[in-house]
């Protein structure tokens, strides 16, 4: 029998468990996937024990950049996006980029060419080098912007305009806490804009809502899901 899982904190609105036992069922493999939520403050304590235990696992908030330091290497993808969401014998890698830009490219237009991200954890990294690799120009979006980044007191409407992709890379609007959503201004989104939450579940968060009563194309994180989590596999069967 052979063991994955998901480490992160909190893990209620993980779909991988659902995801991994249905196929190991579907596909007669001798294999469970379980949860492992780590208390914030906890990684150092019990990453040990599951580097040991486990056959791979995938990384979610808030460790994708935490875990590094524990980890014996990076692949190149992971060296790049500087977040890790997959684990295999000690060795990190991060599929949710193939993931996103396999979701998101199908949604782009040519004239599409600059992006907000919204947030600025281990998922808008993944995010900003998939949109880069797809040919557009990502800004990230802060409450505590740094140099080179926008806070959302800056989104004026030239900047609206110029952004016609919006990528949500933070937990607003993830259940449970499904009255939330990232502070933009809504009322400047138009129809000429696409909003990609990274957020899966629920399948239509207020961020897509209020897009989408603005005319704007909007897309969920449920394709980012499994490209990720077929890309986790190949991995760990590597």
């Amino acid at each position: 029998m052979r063991h994955f899982g998901i480490i992160g904190f909190p893990l209620l609105h993980s779909f991988s468990a659902k995801y991994f036992s249905e196929k190991f069922e579907r596909e007669h493999i001798e294999a469970e996937y379980s949860l492992y939520p780590v208390p914030i403050g906890n990684l150092k304590l019990e990453i040990g024990h599951l580097l040991d235990s486990l056959d791979g696992f995938n990384v979610t908030m808030p460790y994708k950049q935490e875990i590094i330091p524990y980890l014996d290497r990076l692949d190149e993808t992971a060296k790049e996006v500087g977040a890790v969401n997959v684990v295999h014998r000690r060795v990190g890698y991060n599929t949710d980029c193939l993931g996103f830009m396999e979701s998101i490219q199908p949604l782009l237009r040519k004239e599409d060419k600059l992006a907000l991200v919204l947030g600025t954890g281990g998922a808008s990294k993944a995010v900003c080098y998939g949109l880069k690799q797809l040919g557009l120009t990502p800004t990230l979006v802060s409450r505590t912007p740094k140099a080179g980044m926008l806070g959302y007191e800056d989104l004026t409407k030239d900047v609206m305009a110029a952004h016609t992709v919006i990528v949500n890379c933070t937990p607003l609007g993830m259940l449970p806490d499904v009255d939330s959503c990232p502070p933009i201004p809504y009322e400047r989104v138009t129809a000429g804009h696409l909003l990609f939450d990274c957020v899966y579940n629920p399948e239509e968060t207020l961020f897509l809502k209020k897009g989408k009563a603005q005319g704007a194309s909007i897309q969920n994180g449920i394709g980012m899901l499994y490209g990720q989590a077929k890309a986790a596999w190949k991995i760990w069967n590597i």
